[in-house]
C-alpha cells in the first residue's frame, strides 16, 4: 500500500520505517529462514528478526497512542527513537535480532541526541548509521565478516559518501548492504558451500528497504539469496547442501557447537555487564550483550546454560529468560542433517504473567509464554510457540482480555500454515488453570475445547493490585498507593490493607457460590495472607477447598480464582 513519502526523519518517519520494516521482514522470513545456514543452520533468523522488528513497532504505535490519548499531538523524533530502540531490546531473539536491536540502538542515540529537535536531515541519517553499525560491532564478542555486521558497516560507508536528502542517503545504504551481502559467500565458506548469502544481513537490507521506501515513497529492487544470483529466490530453490557452522561471533568456521543458546534480559549496571561478558565469553561463544542504562539484552551459546543464568544473576537481575537445547544429532553439535521431530496430536499454549505459574503450566504440559508485567507478547511470539509446540491440533490461552486481539491474530497464521488452533478466551491465568485441569488430549479435539471452554467459563476471576497513579475507577477515585480489588476486571474495592482487601474480594467472590478456590501469590504478598484467607474459606464456607501456587513476578499482589 502505497504512502506519503517522508521529507525528514521525524517522529512519524520513525513510525513508518518501523511498519514497513515489519511488513518487509514478514515478506521475507521464510525465505530467510531457508537459507539461514550460519551462525547456526536452525531456520530461524527470519523469524527472530520479524520477532525482533515487531516489538520496535509496537512499542512506537504505543507512544503515538499515548499522545493521542492526552491529545498533545505527535510524539517527538527522541521519543520515537528510543521507543523504537526499546521496544527492540526487549523483544530481540536470536543471534540476529539481538544485534539488530543494537544497530536500532545505535541510530536511536544519534536520533535522540537533542531531545527538542523536531527532526533531522540527510547528515543526521548518515552519522545514525555509522554509529548504529560499529556499536553493533562493539557488542559483538568476537566479530565475524561475512555477516550481518559486514553488511552493517557497508551500509554506513555507503551512506558517508552520499550527499543529499534522507532519501539518498537511505539509498545509498541500501545499494552499499546489497553490495556487500551478495559477497558474503566470499567471505564465509559456509556460505559458499550452500550456494547461499548470509541470512542476518539478508535481513538487514530487507530492513534498509523498509528505510528507502519511507523517504522515497518506492519498494527498492529484489536481492539475490542464492550466491552468484539476482532474482529473488524463494525457499525451494535454496541449496540443500547446507551443513551447520560454529556461530556468528566465532573466530572461524567448524563442526562443533554448544548444546544450548540462553537469552535473558538483565538489570545492571556498566561495571557488573563487563565482567559478564568475560565470563560468559569463558563459558561459550556466540555472546552479543546489547542495551546500556541499566537494561541490556545477553544472548550466548554454551554447554551449561545454569553457569550462564548464574552468571547473570551475579550481575544484576535477569528475567525473561529463554534456554534453547540445540538437541542429541543437531546439525549445531554434528554437522548432520537433522531428522524432523514427529508432531504430537495436540498441545496447549498458554501465556502466563509470572514464573512460577510458567513452571505450573509447564509441569501441566503447556507450552507458555512468559508475559513481563507491562511488556505483553506480540502476535509473532505467540505464533513461534504454537510452532514450538510442533502439534497438529493447538488450544490457545490468552489468560489476558487485553491480549484477544493479538491471541485471534496468532491463531489466523497459525492456521494459515496448516495447524488447528482453538483460542479459549481466558482472562485471566486462573481461569487457565481451570482449562488445562480438564484437558484430556485423548479425547475429540472440539469436545476437548468445549470442556475446557466451559471450565473457564465457570470460574470468576480476581486481582489484588496497588494503584500506580490516582485514577477515577467503577468503586471511586483511589490515589497511588491504595490497594485495588479487581473482580472480573472491574475494580470493585478500594483498600488500604492487601490482607483486608482480599478477604473482602473473595467474600464478595463466595457470596455466588463455589467449590474450589484458587489462590496466587505474587512475590509482593504479604507471607500471611495466604494462611489468613484458607482460614477464612475454611471457618466461613463450608465444602469449599483452597489451593495456593506462587507466581512469581507476575505484576498483581495476588490473583483469585473461584470455580
Amino acid at each position: 500500500m502505497a504512502h506519503v513519502p517522508q521529507t525528514f526523519f521525524d517522529a512519524l518517519a520513525v513510525r513508518t520505517w518501523c511498519g514497513l520494516a515489519l511488513r518487509a521482514l514478514g515478506r521475507a522470513r521464510e525465505e530467510i529462514d531457508a537459507i539461514n545456514v550460519y551462525p547456526v543452520a536452525d531456520g530461524d533468523t527470519g523469524t527472530n528478526l520479524y520477532l525482533t522488528a515487531e516489538s520496535a513497532a509496537a512499542a512506537v504505535e504505543a507512544v503515538f497512542d499515548g499522545h493521542d490519548a492526552h491529545g498533545s499531538g505527535k510524539p517527538a523524533l527522541a521519543d520515537a527513537a528510543r521507543a523504537m530502540a526499546h521496544g527492540a531490546l526487549i523483544g530481540a531473539r536470536g543471534n540476529s535480532g539481538t544485534i539488530l536491536a543494537q544497530l536500532l540502538r545505535g541510530m536511536a542515540q544519534v536520533l535522540a541526541a537533542d531531545s527538542e529537535t523536531a527532526h533531522t536531515d540527510g547528515e543526521g541519517l548518515r552519522l545514525a548509521l555509522r554509529h548504529a553499525a560499529d556499536s553493533a560491532r562493539q557488542a559483538v564478542a568476537h566479530p565475524v565478516e561475512g555477516t550481518v555486521l559486514t553488511v552493517a558497516s557497508a551500509a554506513a560507508d555507503a551512506a558517508g559518501a552520499a550527499e543529499g536528502d534522507c532519501g539518498t542517503v537511505a539509498r545509498a545504504a541500501y545499494d552499499g548492504a546489497r553490495a556487500a551481502l551478495a559477497a558474503t559467500p566470499g567471505q564465509l565458506a559456509v556460505l559458499e558451500r550452500a550456494g547461499v548469502v548470509d541470512a542476518g544481513g539478508r535481513g538487514l537490507v530487507a530492513v534498509l528497504g523498509a528505510l528507502v521506501e519511507t523517504f522515497t515513497g518506492e519498494a527498492p529492487r529484489a536481492v539475490p539469496v542464492v550466491s552468484g544470483t539476482f532474482p529473488e529466490a524463494g525457499p525451494a530453490e535454496v541449496s540443500e547442501a547446507a551443513t551447520a557452522a560454529p556461530d556468528e561471533c566465532a573466530d572461524a568456521p567448524g563442526t562443533g557447537g554448544p548444546a544450548f543458546e540462553v537469552i535473558y534480559l538483565l538489570e545492571a549496571g556498566d561495571t557488573a555487564v563487563a565482567r559478564l561478558r568475560e565470563r560468559l565469553d569463558g563459558l561459550g561463544d556466540s555472546l552479543v550483550v546489547v542495551g546500556g542504562d541499566g537494561l541490556w539484552n545477553v544472548h550466548v551459546h554454551v554447554d551449561d546454560a545454569g553457569a550462564a543464568v548464574e552468571a547473570g544473576i551475579e550481575a544484576g537481575r535477569p528475567y525473561r529468560i529463554r534456554i534453547t537445547h540445540f538437541g542429541l544429532g543437531d546439525v549445531h553439535t554434528t554437522g548432520a542433517e537433522r531428522q524432523p521431530r514427529e508432531r504430537a496430536q495436540r498441545a496447549v499454549v498458554a501465556v502466563v504473567p509470572g514464573e512460577g505459574l510458567a513452571g505450573l503450566y509447564t509441569e501441566a504440559g503447556a507450552t507458555t509464554v512468559l508475559a513481563r508485567p507491562g511488556e505483553p507478547p506480540a502476535s509473532g511470539e505467540l505464533v513461534e510457540a504454537v510452532r514450538r509446540a510442533h502439534a497438529r491440533e493447538v488450544v490457545l490461552l490468552p489468560n489476558d482480555a487485553d491480549l484477544r486481539h493479538t491471541a485471534a491474530a496468532a491463531a489466523e497464521q497459525a492456521r494459515a500454515e496448516g495447524i488447528r488452533v482453538a483460542l479459549i478466551p481466558t482472562r485471566s491465568a486462573v481461569q487457565g488453570i481451570a482449562a488445562l485441569a480438564v484437558h484430556e488430549p485423548e479425547r475429540r479435539f472440539d469436545e476437548d475445547v468445549v470442556q475446557m471452554t466451559s471450565a473457564a467459563g465457570a470460574t470468576r476471576y480476581a486481582e489484588v493490585a496497588v494503584a500506580e497513579r490516582q485514577s477515577w475507577t467503577m468503586a471511586g477515585i483511589c490515589q497511588a498507593g491504595d490497594v485495588l480489588g479487581l473482580i472480573d476486571g472491574d475494580v470493585a474495592v478500594i483498600g488500604s490493607d492487601v490482607t483486608v482487601t482480599a478477604e473482602t474480594v473473595l467474600d464478595r467472590m463466595l457470596s455466588a457460590g463455589g467449590e474450589l478456590v484458587t489462590l496466587v501469590l505474587g512475590d509482593e504478598a504479604p507471607e500471611a495472607v495466604a494462611d489468613h484467607l484458607e482460614t477464612r474459606v475454611r471457618e466461613s464456607y463450608l465444602a469449599v477447598d483452597t489451593v495456593v501456587y506462587r507466581g512469581g513476578r507476575q505484576g498483581a499482589v495476588l490473583l483469585i480464582g473461584v470455580e
